[in-house]
């Protein structure tokens, strides 16, 4: 089998270091290995298949003559805006995770399971993109209930993880609940959320925008009929709780006119689709849990009930690990499916 040689670009972020281990866990083709980060994680080691190396610093000439043949991209919108262009001149296909180049028409936003096609498009512009964590969960489930019945519109509400503001928002809730239990929450120190996560839900991820939704729950909406080539009506509200990892979404999904929806039938297309799993028994208290989704690679859903109101209305509950799910196992399988489109 062909190597190709993978260059990670944020290699010491938490999900530069997840992208490492996907790709040992996925026996990914690798090569050579070019982690790279900023100038003060440069010279700190990773391992990967049992070697060492060192990271080297990001800049606009490190690819050059290096004959990079994927570069992932984990370390922030403004990094990929000034540097991953220099991975494309170099021959690169890049796979960026930040939120800068989800929108640009040029630029595919891909979940693999879903709009797989959109990967041919790369070449417009050298760039693929991977799409917001809770955006990727939950097409993941919407596209298979839209193949069957139709979907009008969808509502939802997320619960996500402090991970998703990296290690400092791991740490921060670590810290919180560390000094509450000393009695000394009142001291600790708030940084990574605009107010205490430990023992608290915060109805706000990211900046407001002029309609009075953030840029987080826009981000679900333009994400979401992108990569599903939908126009649907779709409602986010997006909150912070304190849970380390794996996020989980309620979901409302209202079908189109007409459409009776079967709860047997959703199940089964749910559970026929790839990556998702099914977790359905409220009688024996089995559902998705963030402890159940963390540091795997499915997506699941449970308490998959009918509206008592509406016969086209169905809720479902989703969760997935968003470090892996919602950034570096997409992009990893983004990668794969690159390989095999490029092989053909």
């Amino acid at each position: 089998m062909r190597k190709y040689n993978v260059a990670v670009v944020g290699a010491s972020g938490a999900v530069g270091e997840e992208l490492f281990r996907v790709l040992e866990e996925q026996k990914f083709p690798v090569g050579e290995l070019l982690p790279l980060a900023s100038a003060r994680s440069a010279g700190e080691e990773i391992e990967f298949a049992g070697k060492k190396y060192k990271i080297e610093e990001l800049t606009e000439s490190v690819f050059d003559g290096r004959d990079i043949d994927i570069a992932f991209f984990s370390a922030g919108g403004s990094i990929s805006a000034k540097f991953a262009h220099c991975a494309v001149e170099s021959g690169a296909v890049v796979i960026d995770n930040t939120s800068h180049f989800r929108m640009d028409p040029n630029v595919p936003l891909v979940v693999p399971e879903v709009n797989p096609e959109d990967i041919e498009l790369w070449e417009e512009s050298g760039i693929i993109a991977n799409p917001n964590c809770s955006t990727i969960q939950m097409v993941q489930l919407l596209k298979p209930l839209d193949d069957l019945y139709g979907i009008k519109r969808v509502d939802v509400s997320t619960y996500q993880a402090v991970s998703g503001a990296g290690k400092k928002g791991m740490e921060e809730l670590v810290l919180q609940m560390r000094d509450f239990f000393n009695f000394k929450l009142d001291e600790s120190e708030v940084k990574a959320f605009a107010h205490q996560i430990a023992l608290n839900v915060i109805p706000q991820i990211d900046i407001p925008q002029p309609n009075g939704y953030t840029k987080e729950e826009m981000k679900m909406v333009n994400e979401t009929n992108k990569i599903m080539h939908s126009d649907f009506a779709i409602s986010a509200t997006c909150v912070r709780v304190p849970v380390l990892r794996s996020h989980s979404e309620s979901i409302t999904i209202t079908f189109k006119e007409g459409v009776d929806v079967s709860v047997l039938e959703a199940k089964n297309a749910l559970a026929n689709f790839e990556n998702v799993e099914v977790i359905d028994d409220l009688e024996n208290a089995k559902y998705p849990m963030p402890i159940i989704a963390t540091d795997t690679d499915k997506t699941y859903v449970g308490r998959i009930r009918k509206d008592n109101f509406a016969p086209n209305i169905l809720h479902i509950w989703g969760v997935a690990d968003q470090v892996r799910v919602g950034a570096a196992t997409n992009a990893v399988r983004i990668a794969q499916k690159w390989i095999k489109l490029e092989s053909i």
